[in-house]
């Protein structure tokens, strides 16, 4: 079995996007709507990568992504933020949580702005799982 690559979105299409690269990549998605249930299939998948999304229900991106950060068992999973939200919108809302929280979270590993080429989601994936 191939790496596991969690996407974390609420959009179906997305999800459906995702998981042709991811295995058209030589890799197996996992998917979770939001990040409620993200944060219970990464427990259970123990994913190689995750691609997220900013805005969900239940629980946001930005929300899950600082818990992801902060869990010594998580932190070294890749991150990468694929969001209709620009980066710098993002970036400003984790240093507003850092201030609010007081805790410092890195930036994530990459960055992409939807929508996205399959070409550029697979050269991304393939630089943090080869």
């Amino acid at each position: 079995m191939g790496k596991k690559v969690l996407i974390v979105d609420d959009d179906t299409d997305i999800i459906t996007f995702a998981s042709s690269v991811i295995e058209n990549s030589g890799y197996t998605p996992i998917s979770a709507l939001n990040g409620e249930e993200a944060m219970n299939k990464i427990r259970e998948e123990k994913p190689d990568a995750i691609i997220l999304d900013v805005l969900m229900p239940k629980e946001s991106g930005i929300k899950m992504y600082r818990k992801v950060k902060t869990d010594p068992e998580l932190s070294d999973i890749p991150v990468i933020i694929l969001s209709g939200i620009a980066q710098r919108t993002f970036t400003r809302s984790q240093k507003a949580l850092t201030e609010f929280e007081g805790q410092d979270i890195p930036e994530p590993d990459a960055y992409l702005e939807k929508p996205v080429e399959p070409e550029e989601l697979e050269k991304t994936l393939k630089k943090f799982l080869s």
